[in-house]
């Protein structure tokens, strides 16, 4: 895994074992990611983004504002933060 973090390589390998779908790189996919970098989101974070869409996902959480502020520019998937979504379901 390319993460530099310890700790967060086996974060994501744990949530790898969980994962219900395993999504392909494809062209879909990177087109979606080339507009939404065109947006002025991060290469990583527009392709994270595209592949959630592609998986038709519902939701996308994050907590980085530069990404949670372009939500009203991003169709396909709602971006939202992990407090906002607990209460919009379980409240």
């Amino acid at each position: 895994m390319a993460n530099p973090f310890e700790e967060r390589r086996n974060a994501i390998a744990d949530w790898r074992e969980h994962a219900i779908i395993m999504v392909t790189e494809n062209h879909t996919i990177l087109n979606k990611a080339k507009s939404l970098s065109a947006i002025g989101l991060r290469n990583k974070d527009a392709l994270h983004i595209s592949c959630a869409i592609f998986a038709e996902c519902s939701y996308f959480l994050t907590t980085d504002d530069k990404i949670l502020n372009k939500n009203n520019q991003i169709e396909g998937i709602m971006i939202i933060d992990p407090i906002a979504f607990i209460k919009e379901e379980y409240l």
